[in-house]
C-alpha cells in the first residue's frame, strides 16, 4: 500500500513491446555470458548447460509469481511491497532492502567490466589496469545515470539501440558457432543432467551463479507505475524476457564447451566471449563479442539504476527510508533524490574498487554476493504470491499449479540455494552479501519506531484487490469480475 501522496511517477510512458526489451536488457544476455560463463565453469565444469536448466525451471515459477503480484499490486517497490503485505512488513522490507544491496553492488562489478573492455578494444593491456578501468567504467555509470534521470522513455530509446545491436551480434554467433568444424569437444547429452555436479553443495554453487544470470528481468515490476496495462504487461514481458534469455544462455554456453578446451575457458576470464569470437572468426569476431558485450554492459547498467531508484523511491514514499527519497523530478518525473543517492554511493565504491585487487576477482566474488540475495529475495517473492491467492488456489487445477505448485517450487529452490551454498561462498562474497543484508536492520528498526504506516499494512489478498479495482460497480459485480479476472490470470 502507498502510505504517502505526492508527485508521482509518470504514468503509461512505456507499451508491452517497451517492456519485453526492458526485461531482456535488465537480464543483460552478452553481459552475463561474458561475466559469469567462466565462473560457472570453474564451480561446475561442463555442466554448465544444466545449472542454468535447472535454474531456469524454478525461476519461471518466481516470473508466474511477480506476474500474479503485479495484478493485484501495482507498486514501483515490487517484492518490498508484496512481501510486507502478505508475509511481514519486516521481510518486506529486507526483501527490498537486499534489491537494493545487490544492485548497489553491482555498479562495481557491472562498470568494472565496462571500463575493461573498452580499454580492450585499444589496447588488451590496459584491460588488466583496475584503476584506470575503474575510471573508464565510473564514466560509463555517469552517462547511464544521466539517462535514467532523463526519464522511462528516453531510457527505452537507449536500450532499444544497445540491446537490438547486442542481441543481432549474439545470434549471429550462435549461428556462426553451429556451422563452426573446429571442435575442442564432443557435444555430449550429459551436460543437461546431474552427472558433472560435486554433490548437493556443487549444484547449490551452480544454481547460485546460474541464478545471476537470468537477474534483472523483475525490472518490468519496478517500472510497473510507468506502464500502460501494467497489471498484464510487466508479467508478460518477464515472462518473454526470461525465456528469451534463457535459450541465448544455453546457446551460448553450449558452444563454449564445444569450442573451448577447459584452459581456454579458465584462462579467458570474463573475455571468453572474445575468445569464442576468434574461435569462430579470427581478427574480427572477438573485436564484435567485445561490442556487445560492452553494450549489454551499459544497457543493463541502466536496468540495474531503474530497479535500485525505484525501490529507494518507493521506500522514501513509505518513510521506510528518508523522504527524500521519494522526491520526483517536476520535469522528469524521475526521483531525482534516489538516483543522485545511488550514483554517490557508487562513485565511493569505485574508489574501493580500484584497490581491491584484479578485475576478474571483483567480478568472482560481486556475482556470489548478488547470487545470494537474489535467491533470498526472489525466494520470498514465491512465498508471497501462494499467500496472496491462497484463497483460489483450490479453484482450478490451473491455479493450483502456476498459482501455487510452481511459484512454491520456485521458492524452496531459491532459498535452498541460499542456505546450501553459504558453506562454499569466500568471506568477501558472505561479507558483501550477508553483511549487505544484515546492515538493513538499522533503518528497518529507525522507521519502524518512527512510525511508518508501511508497518501497519493493508493485508493484501487477490480477490479482494481485484475487486477493489473497478469502483464502479457494486459489492457483487466488483466480485464477479475479479474471479472472471483470475481465471484469465497466468
Amino acid at each position: 500500500m502507498r502510505t504517502t501522496t505526492g508527485r508521482g511517477l509518470q504514468p503509461n510512458v512505456l507499451g508491452t513491446f517497451d517492456t519485453i526489451v526492458m526485461a531482456v536488457a535488465g537480464s543483460a544476455p552478452a553481459y552475463s555470458l561474458a561475466a559469469t560463463t567462466a565462473v560457472l565453469f570453474g564451480a561446475v565444469g561442463l555442466a554448465g548447460p544444466a545449472a542454468l536448466l535447472y535454474c531456469a525451471l524454478p525461476m519461471l515459477g518466481i516470473v508466474l509469481a511477480y506476474a500474479r503480484l503485479g495484478r493485484i499490486d501495482v507498486n514501483a517497490g515490487a517484492g518490498y511491497s508484496w512481501v510486507g503485505r502478505t508475509l511481514h512488513p519486516f521481510l518486506g522490507f529486507l526483501s527490498g532492502w537486499a534489491l537494493v544491496v545487490s544492485t548497489t553492488v553491482f555498479m562495481v562489478a557491472g562498470s568494472l567490466p565496462a571500463g575493461a573492455l573498452t580499454l580492450s578494444l585499444f589496447d588488451p593491456a590496459l584491460a588488466e589496469n583496475t584503476p584506470l578501468a575503474a575510471a573508464v567504467g565510473a564514466g560509463w555509470f555517469l552517462v547511464m545515470l544521466l539517462v535514467v534521470l532523463g526519464g522511462a522513455r528516453l531510457t527505452v530509446r537507449a536500450q532499444l539501440l544497445m540491446s537490438g545491436i547486442e542481441l543481432l551480434v549474439l545470434v549471429g554467433f550462435v549461428l556462426a558457432a553451429l556451422a563452426h568444424r573446429g571442435h575442442a569437444t564432443a557435444f555430449d547429452w550429459s551436460w543437461l543432467g546431474f552427472g558433472h555436479f560435486d554433490g548437493a553443495s556443487g549444484f547449490a554453487s551452480g544454481a547460485l551463479i546460474a541464478a545471476f544470470y537470468f537477474w534483472g528481468w523483475d525490472v518490468t515490476s519496478n517500472l510497473s507505475e510507468e506502464t500502460r496495462d501494467s497489471r498484464r504487461t510487466a508479467g508478460l514481458a518477464a515472462l518473454v524476457g526470461v525465456a528469451v534469455v534463457f535459450l541465448l544462455f544455453e546457446a551460448c554456453t553450449i558452444s563454449v564447451n564445444v569450442l573451448l578446451s577447459a584452459g581456454q575457458i579458465e584462462a579467458a576470464g570474463a573475455n571468453v566471449l572474445a575468445v569464442l569470437g576468434q574461435e569462430i572468426w579470427p581478427g574480427v569476431g572477438g573485436k564484435l563479442l567485445v561490442v556487445a558485450v560492452l553494450l549489454s554492459t551499459v544497457a543493463t547498467l541502466e536496468t540495474t539504476l531503474i530497479q535500485v531508484t525505484r525501490s529507494l523511491f518507493a521506500m522514501g514514499r513509505d518513510r521506510t527510508m528518508p523522504a527524500a527519497l521519494g522526491t520526483v523530478h517536476r520535469r522528469w518525473n524521475t526521483p531525482w533524490v534516489a538516483i543522485a543517492a545511488v550514483g554517490a554511493a557508487a562513485l565511493l565504491m569505485f574508489g574501493a574498487a580500484a584497490a581491491a585487487g584484479s578485475v576478474s576477482r571483483i567480478l568472482r566474488d560481486g556475482v556470489a554476493a548478488i547470487g545470494l540475495l537474489i535467491a533470498f529475495y526472489y525466494g520470498l517473492a514465491g512465498i508471497a504470491a501462494v499467500v496472496a491467492y491462497k484463497s483460489v488456489l483450490l479453484s482450478s487445477v490451473r491455479h493450483f499449479l502456476l498459482g501455487g505448485v510452481w511459484p512454491l517450487a520456485g521458492s524452496a529452490f531459491m532459498l535452498w540455494t541460499f542456505v546450501e551454498s553459504l558453506g562454499e561462498l569466500s568471506t568477501t562474497a558472505l561479507t558483501l552479501g550477508l553483511g549487505g543484508l544484515l546492515t538493513g536492520l538499522v533503518p528497518m528498526v529507525v522507521y519502524w519506531r518512527k512510525g511508518s504506516a508501511y508497518y501497519r499494512p493493508a493485508r493484501l489478498d487477490a480477490v479482494s484487490a481485484l475487486a477493489a479495482a473497478d469502483p464502479f460497480a457494486g459489492d457483487r459485480t466488483r466480485t464477479r469480475r475479479a474471479d472472471e479476472s483470475l481465471a484469465t490470470d497466468f
